[in-house]
């Protein structure tokens, strides 16, 4: 953590609850997705301890918008900036988790052996769990050997709304 970090957020409906969007000054920190916007903002307090966290708008509302769009468009194209926070090992699994295509799954063994590490389907597990950056790391994309959905930190019922829209099988 930097000391006396500043991060902004703000709030956007979505058609799988409400997103909480913060930033940076290196780019997107956090897509956290609830039902209450008191529990989005203590979680993200929780992943960013001793930050300056206060409400933004302007351009993170507008990057927030994208967002919310394109769990509805999943094909169409956006790009931010990201501050993508974690260990070297979940961040090998986050850049596997971002190659996997709307529409497509991966097993928890496919990113596994996707980041030459065979036997660590649990850890890929936990780092998907770690994930702060929902939507944009798309960690619902990852589903069990035998395809069935498992644990997903925002709930399974949005894991399989998410699936839907993109139309995986």
């Amino acid at each position: 953590m930097i000391k006396e970090e500043q991060l902004e957020y703000v709030f956007t409906p979505s058609s799988i609850g409400t997103l909480l969007v913060a930033q940076s000054a290196k780019g997107l920190c956090a897509v956290l997705i609830g039902s209450r916007q008191a529990a989005l903002t203590a979680e993200l307090k929780s992943r960013f301890p001793g930050a300056d966290i206060r409400k933004g708008g302007g351009k993170l509302g507008r990057s927030a918008a994208k967002i919310s769009k394109l769990i509805d468009s999943p094909k169409s194209a956006a790009e931010f900036p990201l501050d993508i926070r974690g260990t070297d090992f979940q961040k090998r699994v986050w850049s596997a988790l971002r190659k996997i295509p709307p529409g497509k799954t991966a097993s928890y063994s496919e990113v596994a052996r996707t980041i030459n590490a065979p036997k660590a389907v649990r850890a890929v597990a936990g780092a998907c769990a770690a994930n702060a950056l929902s939507i944009v790391v798309p960690c619902h994309r990852v589903v069990r050997n035998d395809g069935a959905l498992s644990g997903y930190y925002w709930g399974v019922e949005r894991k399989r709304k998410l699936l839907e829209i993109e139309g995986a099988k």
